[in-house]
């Protein structure tokens, strides 16, 4: 799982040696300066500075090193000018996403300037040299000018940082289908063009392994899902110490099957169970705890949204599978809910979150226990990710607001009101013009920036609706 890691970012300082005989200790100021920003990034990302570049050969060892190390991403910095032509053999055998911080150490010009200063500020036109280099190589490559020391860019970094790591858990993420709903349109692709445009390897796995990984289930192990539903939930009176135990070995046969086989989600169709004739009951509590632990999920053998779930995960935290449920124009929203899946880590404070004995005709089994909550009020983001043709997706993303709504009594499964910012009819008529599809990915606050940076360096389309 990716999900608490920290990303790891190389700095790539840069300078050059012409500056030493100039302005002797130069190069000792400029990295206590690269330090500096550094620390200032501490919380957000674990940098690896190895020194200040100052040469071709210097570039190409450290970016190798970087390499090396398998990190997430690199962070370009002018600690002064340095010719861009450096840089050239570097980026060519470097795979790692990069980007470039135009920033300088004194965010201000002051009439006491000398020479010196100004070689110590004076990286701009060396940024401009270097992006210039990186968009005649056709390398994707994020920018900011900004002052080191605001809000704005620590934000900047933060928002790149959790994208390059993303990008790197969908290269190394696998997803695991147990069967597909007949006829749903919207989910299917080619999985082919999928791992090579995007990264994760969709294998199809059997039921019956997780049945043999919940027959090897210890009761020690079902006692303490079970100790731990009682501290996150309220459980339902009417539900029967049988049902939740077999829910729990359930949910143990996934995450042992997901574990064994280094899952980072999973999609199952709810036909599956019954096909397979042993099961009890269909996976809804499964589904909802292995979500907040941090597993990507979507339905039906959707496995699309199954990694743009285990992608929001990484890239925001806490994401949860969802769909449009129904329309509602008095409070111009949606409400979102689906069969009986949700993340609760998402739910409302005020509230508690309950796990009911709930009847539920799909599947045809018995009753499965189903984690019932509101998410919380506040801004929020949906995000769909659309197949169009070959290697061609597209994400369409919407911002809106969870409102603050009363209880729905008759309604056993998650769910909330969701109003777009532009309001439900505009958003749902931009949604269905670029074919978003009917299962997304919702995360709390406003995302936009960062789904928006991970489609740039994914190079697929981006439409807020």
């Amino acid at each position: 799982m990716y999900k608490d890691e920290k990303p790891r970012i190389g700095f790539l300082g840069i300078m050059q040696e012409l500056y030493d005989d100039m302005l002797p200790g130069i190069t000792e100021r400029q990295e206590m300066y690269a330090q500096q920003v550094i620390d200032r990034l501490g919380d957000i990302a674990d940098f690896y500075f190895p020194g200040a570049a100052k040469n071709r050969n210097d570039i190409e060892r450290i970016v190798k090193e970087f390499n090396d190390k398998d990190l997430d991403g690199i962070m370009i910095v002018m600690l002064t000018y340095g010719p861009a032509t450096n840089l050239v053999n570097a980026l060519r055998n470097n795979r790692l996403p990069i980007m470039l911080a135009n920033i300088q150490p004194e965010s201000t010009v002051t009439d006491d300037w000398d020479m010196g200063d100004l070689t110590y500020n004076q990286g701009v036109h060396g940024a401009q040299d270097t992006s210039n280099i990186i968009l005649r190589m056709g390398i994707t490559c994020p920018v900011i000018t900004e002052d080191w020391h605001s809000d704005e860019f620590k934000d900047f970094v933060n928002d790149w940082a959790k994208t390059v790591k993303t990008v790197k858990a969908l290269r190394n993420m696998k997803i695991a289908q147990f069967g597909r709903m007949h006829g749903m349109y919207d989910i299917m692709g080619d999985d082919a063009a999928f791992t090579r445009k995007l990264g994760p390897q969709i294998n199809q796995e059997y039921i019956g392994q997780v049945f043999r990984y919940m027959e090897e289930a210890t009761n020690e192990e079902i006692d303490k899902v079970i100790e731990e539903n009682k501290k996150n939930f309220y459980i339902d009176p009417k539900l029967s110490d049988e049902s939740h135990r077999y829910a729990a070995r359930l949910q143990i046969g996934f995450k042992k099957l997901l574990e064994e086989k280094g899952y980072s989600g999973f999609s199952a169709h709810f036909d599956v169970f019954k096909g397979d004739g042993r099961f009890k009951q269909i996976h809804m509590m499964a589904a909802s705890n292995l979500m907040a632990e941090g597993y990507g999920y979507a339905a039906e053998g959707d496995v699309v949204t199954a990694s743009l779930v285990a992608a929001g995960h990484v890239l925001i935290g806490d994401a949860h599978f969802t769909e449009m449920y129904a329309m509602d124009f008095k409070r111009d929203s949606i409400l979102m809910s689906h069969m009986g899946e949700g993340n609760w880590k998402i739910a409302r404070k005020d509230r508690p979150i309950k796990l009911v004995d709930r009847e539920l005709g799909i599947g045809k089994l018995d009753n499965p226990p189903t984690v019932v909550f509101m998410a919380q009020p506040g801004i929020a983001t949906l995000a769909s990710l659309v197949s169009l043709e070959g290697e061609k997706y597209r994400l369409v993303v919407s911002k809106g607001e969870i409102l603050d709504t009363e209880e729905a009594k008759n309604i056993e499964m998650p769910y909330f009101h969701f109003k777009p910012e532009n309001g439900v009819r505009e958003c749902l008529n931009g949604w269905l013009k670029n074919g978003g599809t009917h299962h997304q990915c919702l995360t709390l606050g406003d995302a936009t920036k960062r789904w928006k940076l991970l489609c740039e360096l994914l190079d697929i389309e981006y439409v807020e609706v």
